[in-house]
């Protein structure tokens, strides 16, 4: 249950439903195969990141940076936190990350969207839970299931679009601001425990 349990809470934290209303300009813009290779590249660069930190933990943030976990988490909320406020109130236009050829979207997908505060947060949390080989199991699955998510909606979004591309647009800022919502919650929850653990220290 504990595997499971890790493997949901990266998976709710990449939260594909959103993700694709971030990357809806590669949605449009490119072919399924084009798209899926893409997407799968920025895949694998993210899970290579969220098993460097699932496996060095704190260590990343104490042994390099020299800064503790509490202060990443209150400086991610925040970040996260405004994010979340630009697309409640501006929608899609608030986030335009993807110009440019499709060889450079690999990365724009894997570094602002996929691996950010919250994600990375999580692989810590994971590290934390389980053994290297069940953790870096854990976070491959939560990936894993995530782009196979997001594939799917782009076949739905390719099928859809040509019958009734209004609906279609108007879903899509509708779901972005509602998950942006969602986005906001986590934001805070992650301020809180940074201060806490700051609060336990004292």
């Amino acid at each position: 249950m504990d595997f499971f349990a890790s493997s949901a809470l990266l998976l709710v934290l990449l939260n594909p439903f959103l993700v694709i209303v971030y990357l809806v300009d590669a949605v449009e813009k490119l072919e399924k195969r084009d798209f899926s290779r893409v997407l799968i590249r920025a895949g694998l660069i993210a899970s290579a990141v969220f098993c460097c930190f699932a496996l060095l933990g704190d260590a990343v943030f104490s042994g390099i940076v020299h800064a503790e976990f509490a202060s990443f988490q209150v400086f991610g909320g925040i970040i996260m936190l405004l994010i979340g406020v630009q697309f409640v109130f501006k929608g899609i236009k608030a986030i335009e990350i993807l110009r440019g050829e499709s060889e450079h979207i690999a990365g724009a997908i894997a570094m602002p969207v996929l691996i950010g505060p919250g994600t990375i947060s999580a692989s810590v949390v994971i590290g934390q839970r389980h053994d290297a080989p069940v953790a870096m199991f854990s976070v491959l699955t939560a990936v894993a299931i995530s782009l196979a998510i997001m594939l799917m909606l782009k076949w739905v979004h390719d099928y859809v679009r040509r019958r009734n591309e209004p609906l279609v647009e108007r879903y899509i800022e509708i779901t972005g601001r509602i998950t942006a919502l969602f986005v906001g919650t986590i934001a805070v929850e992650m301020i809180m425990q940074g201060l806490r653990t700051w609060v336990e220290k004292f």
